[in-house]
C-alpha cells in the first residue's frame, strides 16, 4: 500500500517571489513584463500578499512627495487630510485607479497625493526627506484606520492580499510607465496576510523585496527606534526598509558597506583579513551589529537610480541576476528572465553577502568593485 504524500499543508520556510527589472538608460516600459514574471513563480506565494514598486511613473509631479495611501473608512482619509493640509502644499488628490479582479476581495480606500513640504517647515532637501519620513510615522502610529504604504518621488508602491499577478492586474499597471520595477509574491510564515503587510515596503524612494526569515527582528527594531523610526507593522522587511534609509541616506554608507552591516561575516573571518580590511569590517560591525540581519534572506533594494540585490552570506535564499543589453534583472529563478526576455545575453548567481548594483549613471561603463559589481550606463531625458 502506497504512503499517501502531502503537499502545501506544512510551514513552508523557502517561498516568496521576488523580481526587479531595471532599464538602465531610464527609458520607461509598462508593467505587463512584470506581471508575466512574477506570475511564472505562482508557486512561490500563497494567494495571501503581492506587490510592485515602480520608478519614473509620476514624470509630471517628479518633484513631489507621493503618498499612496490605505484607509478604512472615510473617517481616517478625512483626519489624514486635514493632517496633510497642516504641514504639506497639497499638489494633487485622488483616488488611485483599480478594477475588479477575481482573487482581490474587500479592498481598503486606496488614494494618492502629491506633496510639497512647507517652506516655512523646511530649509532643506535633507530635511524635507526626514519631515516626510516624520509624517509617515506619525500617520501610521496616531491615525487610526490610516497606512502609508508609498511616499516616494516620482515612483509608487502597489500591493494587497492575493497573488501577485491579480494585484498587477487590480491596480492596472499595464497604464504605467517606468524605467525601473520590482515585485513580490509572498507566502507569509510569521505574520498574517494583510493590505499593509504585503511587499514592498517603502519608506521615502527606497523600497524592500525580500524572500526570507529574519529572526533578528527583535533587536533590529530596537535599534532603529533609536533613531526615529517607528515599527507599526510586526514584520522582518519593515526593519530592512528603515535600516537601508539609516544607512545609505542618514548616515551615507555606500551599498557596499551597508552589505556588510545586512551579511556581516564572522569575527573569525574578520580576524583573518588584511588589516585594512579588518579595520573597516571591524568599525562596522562594532557599530551596526545591532542590524546585523540573522536568517536566510535574499533582498532586491530599489529607489530612484539604482537596483541592489543582496542575498545571506552563505546564500540560503536564492537569487539570480541576469542581463540584455540596456534591462538589467535580478529574479529568485532564472526562468522568469528569460520569459520576458528571449535576448538575454547572460545570467551568473552572485556571491552570498556581495551586493549586485544596477544603476544610471552618466557614461556608458561597467565597474566592477570589490565586493559589488556595479552596470552603469547613461540616463535618457525620460527618466
Amino acid at each position: 500500500m502506497l504512503r499517501e504524500v502531502r503537499f502545501r499543508d506544512d510551514k513552508d520556510f523557502s517561498g516568496c517571489s521576488i523580481f526587479g527589472m531595471m532599464n538602465v538608460r531610464g527609458e520607461r516600459f509598462n508593467g505587463e513584463p512584470m506581471i508575466t514574471a512574477i506570475a511564472n513563480m505562482k508557486e512561490r506565494s500563497n494567494g495571501l500578499g503581492g506587490g510592485f514598486a515602480a520608478y519614473g511613473i509620476y514624470p509630471q509631479y517628479a518633484e513631489l512627495y507621493c503618498f499612496h495611501m490605505m484607509y478604512d473608512d472615510r473617517g481616517a482619509r478625512e483626519e489624514t487630510e486635514e493632517f496633510f493640509k497642516s504641514r504639506f502644499d497639497v499638489e494633487g488628490a485622488e483616488v488611485i485607479p483599480t478594477r475588479p479582479c477575481e482573487g482581490v476581495d474587500d479592498p481598503p480606500l486606496l488614494w494618492r497625493y502629491f506633496l510639497r513640504p512647507r517652506e516655512s517647515l523646511v530649509c532643506s532637501e535633507r530635511e524635507a526627506d526626514d519631515f516626510v519620513v516624520q509624517a509617515v510615522m506619525h500617520i501610521n502610529v496616531r491615525i487610526e484606520g490610516a497606512f502609508v504604504f508609498s511616499s516616494g518621488k516620482n515612483m509608487g508602491v502597489f500591493k494587497g492580499v492575493g497573488f501577485p499577478e491579480d494585484i498587477g492586474r487590480f491596480f492596472r499597471l499595464e497604464d504605467y510607465e517606468g524605467y525601473t520595477w520590482v515585485a513580490h509574491g509572498r507566502f507569509p510564515t510569521n505574520t498574517q496576510g494583510w493590505w499593509g503587510g504585503a511587499h514592498p515596503f517603502n519608506i521615502l524612494d527606497w523600497s524592500v523585496v525580500h524572500n526570507g526569515e529574519i529572526s533578528s527582528y527583535g533587536i533590529n527594531r530596537r535599534y532603529l527606534e533609536m533613531f526615529g523610526y517607528i515599527c507599526t507593522l510586526h514584520t522582518d522587511t519593515e526593519v530592512i526598509a528603515y535600516g537601508v534609509d539609516l544607512l545609505l541616506r542618514k548616515h551615507g554608507l555606500t551599498v557596499e558597506d551597508m552589505a556588510r552591516v545586512f551579511a556581516a561575516p564572522l569575527w573569525t573571518e574578520i580576524d583573518r583579513m588584511p588589516p585594512r580590511e579588518r579595520e573597516v569590517h571591524t568599525a562596522l560591525r562594532q557599530t551596526y551589529g545591532s542590524l546585523l540581519l540573522n536568517g536566510p534572506f535574499s533582498i532586491i533594494i530599489s529607489n530612484r537610480s539604482q537596483m541592489i540585490g543582496l542575498t545571506d552570506r552563505i546564500r540560503l535564499r536564492p537569487l539570480v541576476a541576469g542581463r540584455s543589453g540596456e534591462f538589467m534583472y535580478i529574479s529568485s529563478e532564472e526562468a522568469p528572465i528569460h520569459l520576458v526576455d528571449d535576448g538575454l545575453q547572460e545570467t551568473w548567481i552572485p556571491q552570498g553577502g556581495e551586493p549586485i548594483i544596477a544603476e544610471l549613471a552618466e557614461k556608458m561603463e561597467e565597474i566592477e568593485t570589490k565586493g559589488a559589481e556595479v552596470i552603469s550606463l547613461p540616463a535618457s531625458d525620460s527618466a
